[in-house]
């Protein structure tokens, strides 16, 4: 796949054979990204790294990639060479497993964003979007569906990446879906949206002329009725990642099995 190199992925490889780096390959491959932040305020990609270095049999902690504004630093191999374990998240906390099936550390690129005063955080925070983006790329991922923050696999003990993002003015949720749209400006392969379906039973009155659409939430799916303003019509549901009219994605969905466009009722 054909990826937009807007930025330049740097090793600097910890010593191997040591706490921080054991040298263990990523046997099961890569199958998803972390999202962490450094939790250290105006520390850059190079100062972490380094201490790492120092620190390389002392503890065990570490991670692929740190992330600055000026530039993306891989300490162990997961982009620039043969993926290796890092160890970034906690072995029992199950999380991870439940989600995708594997530890993070045997099949997870743990990524650093560093944030604070002396770092320009639009800068930074758009290397670190690419970044994550480009390991879903190169390695086959969705990344609709493959990135998670350190809070979400550890919520007990940590709150990565959404303090570093905080400080940058940005959300967790809004990271998500920069990370989707970088990947989209970058290999341009547009994703559809990830479905979100709600269970919910109701009556809904039409405001206008309404088509409704066999099987499908969007305009492409053939009509196979058109009912009146003022018509009730009963759902089963609603999905909330329909096709977008006017801005308004919402879809419900009829005993059938077919929906009508959310803007079209009240």
């Amino acid at each position: 796949m054909n990826f937009k190199q807007k930025y330049i992925v740097t090793p600097k490889y910890l010593t191997p054979g040591t706490l921080r780096r054991k040298g263990a390959p990523m046997e099961p491959g890569v199958k998803f990204v972390v999202a962490h932040d450094t939790g250290n305020p105006g520390s850059t990609a190079n100062a972490n790294v380094r201490y790492y270095e120092n620190s390389k049999n002392v503890m065990s902690a570490s991670a692929h990639l740190f992330v600055d504004d000026a530039e993306i630093i891989e300490c162990i191999p997961a982009l620039t060479a043969a993926p290796e374990k890092a160890w970034h998240v906690l072995y029992n906390v199950p999380t991870d497993n439940s989600l995708f099936g594997f530890n993070a550390n045997d099949a997870a690129v743990g990524v650093e964003y560093c944030f604070g005063d002396r770092i320009d955080a639009d800068e930074a925070y758009r290397k670190y979007l690419w970044v994550i983006a480009y390991t879903c790329a190169k390695f086959g991922l969705d990344p609709k569906a493959s990135v998670v923050g350190h809070f979400f696999l550890d919520p007990q003990r940590k709150t990565d990446p959404v303090t570093g993002l905080a400080r940058s003015r940005r959300t967790y949720e809004q990271l998500l879906k920069d990370v989707v749209v970088e990947y989209h400006d970058c290999t341009g392969i547009q994703l559809p949206p990830t479905s979100h379906f709600v269970v919910q039973t109701g009556i809904a009155r039409t405001t206008v002329r309404l088509n409704i659409r066999k099987g499908e939430p969007n305009t492409k799916a053939p009509a196979v009725q058109s009912v009146i303003p003022g018509t009730q019509l009963v759902f089963s549901g609603w999905e909330e990642n329909g096709e977008s009219v006017n801005n308004i994605s919402k879809w419900y969905k009829t005993a059938e099995g077919n929906y009508f466009w959310g803007g079209g009722v009240v």
